[in-house]
């Protein structure tokens, strides 16, 4: 072999070597920030099934449509299909109905390393009446919590879907003695984990738009007690009360406030 050619050979390998490198550093650093809370593993469409589907139907069920309160069953049916879809549109992604590479980096990017949403967390939503902490609630402390992920997940979606206007909880989940301390009956959503309170928009606005993010619990401007703030919970079932804003369970759908 001439000089040439054996100074060729050794760039190239080289060359190739330093490729690999690179190839191998990129593969290891991406997923670093989705292993904080939760990696996908698969693209995810229609008809899958498995723990996999419910952990992104707990962050897309605020995207599934009005007056739907879609269910963490861990199957990825129509519903699901449908969150996607609004899901990938309200955040510029191609919007396909299918859950893949895109998809989950937009999600990586919104949530925190403990699974909240990027603009809520659970400081702000943890006991009331300065207790802390989420004990002495109507079911467990890990339930609690579960509940609240998915109540802030859709309060994401909602403060996406009002122009990314910033939203105050003024109160989270409170204990069974804290709720009857307010005034409550001590077994309400909030004792569940399940409801939040918010500000910092039109609260007309926020009730009228709060029906097309997966909330099955929406008392606002009108119900008693709740002209200073809209309460959302994601209940099963629906149950709506904003007189002032035209909000009922049996009203038809209508233009909403802005922010």
């Amino acid at each position: 072999m001439s000089r040439t050619k054996a100074l060729l050979s050794t760039l190239a390998v080289l060359a190739a070597s330093l490729v690999g490198v690179t190839a191998a550093s990129t593969l290891v650093a991406a997923p670093a920030h989705a292993d904080e809370c939760y990696s996908w593993s698969r693209t995810l469409s229609s008809g899958a099934t498995g723990d996999d589907v419910a952990q992104l139907q707990v962050r897309v069920a605020g995207w599934a449509g009005y007056g739907v309160n879609m269910a963490i069953d861990g199957s990825y049916g129509p519903q699901t299909v449908t969150a996607v879809r609004n899901f990938q549109a309200a955040y510029g992604l191609g919007a396909d109905g299918v859950a893949g590479a895109q998809t989950y980096a937009k999600i990586y990017e919104l949530q925190d390393a403990d699974c909240t949403p990027a603009h809520f967390s659970y400081a702000e939503v943890d006991g009331g009446c300065g207790q802390g902490g989420y004990s002495g609630g109507s079911v467990s402390e890990a339930t609690v919590k579960e509940n609240l992920k998915r109540a802030m997940w859709r309060a994401e979606a909602l403060r996406q879907r009002m122009g990314n206007v910033p939203l105050t909880v003024t109160s989270g989940f409170r204990s069974q003695a804290c709720d009857r301390q307010v005034g409550g009956s001590g077994t309400g959503q909030h004792t569940y984990g399940t409801a939040i309170d918010l500000v910092g928009a039109s609260f007309c606005g926020l009730a009228q738009n709060a029906r097309y993010n997966g909330f099955g619990g929406i008392f606002g401007p009108g119900y008693p007690g709740h002209d200073d703030h809209v309460h959302v919970d994601v209940r099963a079932g629906r149950s709506w009360s904003a007189p002032s804003c035209g909000v009922s369970r049996n009203a038809p759908e209508r233009a909403v406030i802005e922010p």
